[in-house]
């Protein structure tokens, strides 16, 4: 690690490529700070300064370093560290990217990679088996979903929780084993949910139910006598049909309308989260019409899209989605900035 220019502390400098990957891969918002951290740390691996293990990630992702984006630090690099503590130790992640020995970061790497795979097979059963159940709910006259099944891992209830939600508005509670009779559920939210407030109420109204719990309004977690499901999905729905409105459980995305055409040639200094005070508020989203000129695969499960609107072309991302997109689509969108060798291009995302 190189030194400052006192010789007695380090240069924190040479942690930027970390500090990049944090920020990115925990969803931090890109306030105008955060956005020069990441453009640094981005810039730096680039031109090959990062951590040995940053580098190894990016070698097992077959990904070139040298065209790093934020894309890369959020969907290739971001999963293979979460899987280690999702099926294994965090630990390992941990030791990958403070290891100064390359190949030993290399090795890791690899082991995360493998655990990564690991990961997402388990995760595409889970789903297939969650669309089942789902296929027996009345979804439309419920207001929340809870799932169960013996076979689950525990490690990616939370990710199978969040699918769901999204794709059914409905704050969502998934299950899987956790020994001693016992099971443990992982949950995401809705708007006008606080999942950790609601999680309360179900305990005073039932007492002895649930063992633990705890969490925040996005997203809690709990722990069940696996006899108890049934008991703590009726309590959990009665408490969600009562906290949310009509209104709050039909789906709708709320946007800043039309952005004109001529502002997707932009720098990145329009589309920094906006600010007032210390409030940060969230990032606008527009909603247009585009000509579907190309679309393809990437990340195994994003779709990278040529868009046209207006006579103007521009590469767009659509997330955890492998549907083919009609000639034309209408959507709402947020830009971000896809920066390398030096340029800068908004790129719409949903």
């Amino acid at each position: 690690m190189e030194r400052s220019r006192a010789g007695t502390e380090p240069n924190l400098g040479d942690m930027l490529d970390l500090v990049a990957l944090g920020t990115v891969a925990d969803v931090v918002p890109l306030d105008f700070n955060n956005r020069v951290l990441v453009t640094q740390g981005l810039r730096r691996i680039r031109a090959g300064r990062m951590q040995e293990g940053v580098r190894a990630l990016f070698a097992v992702a077959g990904h070139d370093s040298s065209r790093a984006s934020g894309f890369d630090l959020g969907f290739l690099l971001g999963p293979r560290l979460n899987a280690a503590g999702r099926l294994s130790d965090m630990s390992l992640g941990i030791e990958c990217l403070i290891t100064a020995d390359r190949g030993r970061a290399l090795q890791i790497a690899r082991q995360l990679d493998d655990l990564n795979r690991t990961r997402r097979t388990i995760e595409a059963d889970m789903q297939a088996q969650a669309d089942e159940l789902m296929a027996n709910l009345s979804v439309g006259e419920s207001s929340s979903i809870s799932l169960y099944d013996p076979g689950w891992h525990q490690g990616v209830v939370g990710i199978l929780a969040g699918r769901v939600k999204d794709r059914a508005h409905r704050p969502t509670f998934a299950f899987a084993p956790a020994g001693a009779g016992e099971i443990r559920g992982s949950g995401r939210s809705i708007a006008g949910l606080h999942l950790r407030d609601a999680l309360d109420l179900v305990a005073k109204r039932e007492p002895g139910l649930l063992l633990r719990f705890g969490g925040h309004a996005a997203a809690a977690g709990l722990t069940l006598r696996a006899a108890d499901f049934a008991r703590f999905a009726e309590s959990f729905e009665a408490v969600a049909s009562k906290l949310l409105s009509p209104a709050q459980l039909a789906r709708a995305v709320e946007t800043d309308g039309s952005l004109e055409s001529a502002y997707l040639d932009l720098g990145s200094r329009n589309c920094s989260t906006p600010k007032s005070g210390d409030r940060v508020f969230p990032q606008p989203m527009f909603c247009d019409e585009f000509e579907v000129l190309g679309q393809r695969v990437v990340g195994e499960k994003h779709l990278k899209l040529k868009l046209a609107r207006a006579g103007r072309t521009v590469e767009a991302m659509h997330f955890n989605s492998l549907d083919p997109l009609p000639s034309s689509v209408r959507a709402a969108y947020r830009l971000s900035v896809n920066e390398f060798n030096g340029m800068q291009n908004l790129q719409p995302r949903h």
